[in-house]
């Protein structure tokens, strides 16, 4: 049975290629909306972007991050990171710089996202503990092979170190 997951990337940057992981047949994830949508989302504040958040992750059990050059830098990834692990989530991150937009083109290799989310009270992140996978291969094909044969592991990975953390 497919795990339901919630996906995190950079609308803007990455729709392209995060579109290329939800096409992995392995995978439930929440639908994904169109510019427009998320656009409607984001005018009616934060309170309602906070709302979709929690609804979307509603039923399910894998937070996966698909981090591209500027994930680390969105404020509300950090959100649904922190929102994931706190609601007992499994957090993944998978690198996807590789993989090409629509012009054909990789990325550059962004931060990790895990380490802007500390544990309260402690200078330890949220990279300390959660899986951040880059698929092998050098080039596209390859990268996306390599998530393909390995995100199902990876997400059951992930789930276990929560459920132990």
């Amino acid at each position: 049975m497919a795990r339901k997951v919630f996906f995190s990337f950079h609308f803007a940057n990455d729709f392209w290629r995060t579109q290329q992981i939800r096409n992995i047949n392995a995978l439930e994830g929440q639908s994904l909306y169109s510019a427009n949508d998320w656009e409607q989302v984001k005018r009616n504040g934060d309170a309602a972007i906070e709302k979709w958040i929690a609804d979307q992750m509603h039923g399910k059990s894998c937070v996966v991050v698909l981090v591209g050059a500027e994930t680390a830098s969105r404020p509300w990834i950090i959100h649904e990171i922190s929102k994931g692990w706190n609601d007992k989530r499994g957090i993944l991150g998978i690198r996807i710089d590789k993989l090409l937009d629509n012009s054909g083109r990789p990325s550059a290799q962004g931060a990790n996202p895990f380490s802007k989310v500390t544990f309260t009270g402690t200078n330890r992140t949220l990279a300390e503990v959660a899986p951040l996978k880059t698929p092998a291969g050098a080039d596209s094909k390859s990268a996306y092979a390599s998530i393909t044969n390995n995100i199902e592991n990876w997400i059951e990975e992930a789930i276990n170190i929560r459920n132990n953390n």
